[in-house]
């Protein structure tokens, strides 16, 4: 196993067992509620906004690993975006997600986010890795529905 890809498990790893920012929002401005049908996990997710970005954004649920480090990881990147910007990080995150294996992947502006790239080699944690940014995005829209990953 590369060095890389240990490193990379071990932050994910380190996310799931104590994951950051893992506590409701009381006085949140956005709320929303995810679910991943096809293995259970399911998450909540607060956002604290000052104008246009996101003063503080926070989390409670259960999952998997990759579900929760993901979701811990996405609260980290959100704190002090725009909505616009957290837009664009959503968008290079599902498509470094959903990328081809066998095709190049950019991973700019993706920072520690990177650490999930080896998830598109195994397409049925892919929806685990992106329940929260799917719940990010019924979130900002405000929208009541549960967000799915299906």
């Amino acid at each position: 196993m590369s060095d890389l890809r240990e490193l990379y498990q071990q932050t994910i790893i380190d996310h799931n067992r104590k994951p950051r920012n893992f506590h409701p929002l009381p006085d949140a401005d956005h709320h929303a509620k995810g679910h991943n049908p096809l293995c259970g996990d399911r998450l909540e997710l607060y956002l604290k906004m000052d104008g246009n970005r996101i003063k503080e954004a926070s989390f409670t649920g259960a999952g998997c690993a990759i579900s929760t480090a993901s979701a811990s990881m996405m609260t980290e990147a959100l704190r002090g975006r725009t909505i616009e910007e957290a837009r664009v990080l959503y968008d290079k995150f599902h498509k470094m997600l959903t990328t081809p294996v066998h095709e190049p992947v950019n991973i700019d502006g993706l920072d520690k986010l990177e650490v999930f790239s080896g998830v598109r080699e195994f397409p049925v944690r892919v929806k685990c890795a992106t329940l929260a940014w799917h719940t990010l995005e019924t979130a900002i829209k405000d929208d009541q529905h549960e967000a799915k990953t299906e």
